[in-house]
Parts: structure tokens; C-alpha cells; sequence
């Protein structure tokens, strides 16, 4: 399920992992992982320090997540890249209620780390990410290129999305102008562009993955609330009606069928997160 929800942007892994009880071990399992590297590279004890922290991997939880995350992925690249591809409107239509909906789960979170109530630093600080956001992918697309130098930062940030529900990494990806080569890259198995992919999610892992634990562990409202901004101003990536240079056009003759699509992916999504919203309420 991870696997195949990560190719669809608006609908994040870390969410299925929370709706199935599996996100903390996940999250604790990849942070053992990083610290075993780091030692491994810095010492002291290289061996022994490496060790312990890696048996703190819940490697019965691990493995089967990360088979079933390939199969999933591959599973679902031969289909998503054909619908982007021969219906871009509807696509980004379904893409559009997903995300809509899916924000619901950060800012909930905020809310909840804020004790029920957002100050005006908060709501402040969301104004300007969506604003931010929204500026920055009204950039022509057709100006990114998938270079290395490129993919490798870009795979980074997205590799970040499974550790923050509500947060998709093809989102990211999406915003960035690469969803189409990556997933086209996973279809057809263009290993190069895949081993420069994988290179920058383990950079990611290495790197991102620690800081965002400290931000959510340290200044979790705040984290939330940018995020949720973020994920809104990003929305305007996912409007159905765009030119190749993502300019906004009016609704056609799919308005129809498009808004129809646009509530099925919306109520997907609205199903996950009301079992998230009772499981932590359970928990």
C-alpha cells in the first residue's frame, strides 16, 4: 500500500503507516539506521557503536515494508505514467482532491500540538508558506530538466515525505517539474536515472530525515502549520485547466467528469484520515 500510494501525489506512505500502526517503528527504525551510518563513518568504535544502534531496527517490520514498497511502486508506475500522459486534466483533477483533503492531516496535528488552538505567529507563518509555495510553482515546468544535479536534491526532499503524514513524496516531486520523468524512469527502467534517484534518497535519509526528527520533535506546531501551507499553496500545480507553461485557463467541457474524479480522490483520502483521526484517538 505504501508503495503504491507514493506514486500518487496527495495521499502520503507516512499516512498509511500511521492508519496501519506501523509508522513509530518505521520512524525510529530508519533514525537506527542513519546513527549506525554516522558512527560507522565517524567512530568511535566504529564496529560496536554501529551494532547497537542496529539492533534497535525492527527488521521483521523493515523487510517486509521495504519488499512490498518496490512491488507496490512498480505495480503502479505502469499505470500512472499513462494516465498523466492521455489525461492530464483528469488526472490532476483526482491529484487535486487528494491533496485538498489530505491536508487535513498536518494541520490537524498542529492543532493538536498547539493544544486545540493556533496563535497568530502560526496562522502567519502558514500565510506565508502557501504564499511562498504558491509563487514558486508557478514556475514554467518546461525549464527543469531531469539532471542529475537535479534529480539527486530533488529525491532528497522527497525521500522526506515518508516520515510527515499528509505529505506525499510525488507531490514534492510534482512541484519540482520531475513526477513525469521519474515515474516514466520507473516504467521503463532507466537505471541510470533510478541510480542517481536512489543516491539522493539515501543523501536524504542521511541528512533530511535526522533534521526533520528534530523539528518534529523539537518544534512540531510550527513544522505542521508550514507544512500544511506548503501542501495549500501547492495546490495551484494541481488546477486541471493549465497550459504547458502552467498558465490557468477556465474550466471546458470535463468540468463535469473532472469534479466527479476530484470527489472520489478526495473521499480516498477522507476515509484515511478519519481512521487516522480514531487511531490516535485510540492511542
Amino acid at each position: 500500500m505504501i508503495g503504491v500510494v507514493e506514486t500518487v501525489p496527495g495521499v502520503s506512505g507516512g499516512t498509511v503507516a500511521l492508519v496501519v500502526g506501523i509508522y513509530r517503528q518505521l520512524i525510529d527504525s530508519a533514525s537506527a539506521v542513519v546513527s549506525a551510518l554516522r558512527v560507522m563513518v565517524t567512530g568511535p568504535d566504529r564496529v560496536t557503536n554501529a551494532g547497537a544502534y542496529l539492533s534497535l531496527v525492527q527488521w521483521r517490520v523493515i523487510i517486509p515494508v521495504i519488499i512490498g514498497m518496490v512491488v507496490g511502486l512498480l505495480t503502479a508506475v505502469q499505470f500512472i505514467g499513462g494516465w498523466v500522459e492521455n489525461y492530464p486534466e483528469l488526472t490532476r483533477a483526482a491529484f487535486f482532491g487528494m491533496v485538498l483533503v489530505s491536508i487535513v492531516v498536518p494541520f490537524r496535528m498542529a492543532l493538536h500540538s498547539a493544544g486545540g488552538a493556533l496563535s497568530p505567529k502560526h496562522w502567519l507563518l502558514g500565510a506565508a508558506a502557501v504564499a511562498v509555495t504558491f509563487v514558486l510553482v508557478s514556475l514554467p515546468p518546461n525549464q527543469v530538466e531531469p539532471h542529475w544535479w537535479l534529480v539527486l536534491p530533488a529525491a532528497a526532499v522527497a525521500v522526506s515525505a515518508l516520515l510527515l503524514p499528509g505529505l506525499s513524496g510525488s507531490f514534492l516531486l510534482l512541484t519540482f517539474g520531475l513526477y513525469e520523468p521519474t515515474i516514466g524512469a520507473a516504467r521503463d527502467l532507466d537505471f541510470g536515472y533510478l541510480g542517481v534517484f536512489f543516491a539522493g534518497a539515501v543523501l536524504g535519509m542521511v541528512s533530511i530525515v535526522k533534521g526533520l526528527k528534530w523539528l518534529l520533535d523539537h518544534h512540531h506546531t510550527v513544522t505542521m502549520v508550514v507544512l500544511s501551507g506548503v501542501m495549500l499553496g501547492a495546490l495551484r500545480t494541481l488546477w486541471p485547466w493549465q497550459t504547458e507553461d502552467r498558465g490557468l485557463l477556465a474550466p471546458d467541457d470535463l468540468l463535469g467528469p473532472a469534479a466527479a474524479i476530484a470527489a472520489a480522490g478526495a473521499a480516498v483520502v477522507g476515509v484515511l484520515v478519519i481512521l487516522d483521526a480514531r487511531l490516535s484517538r485510540a492511542e
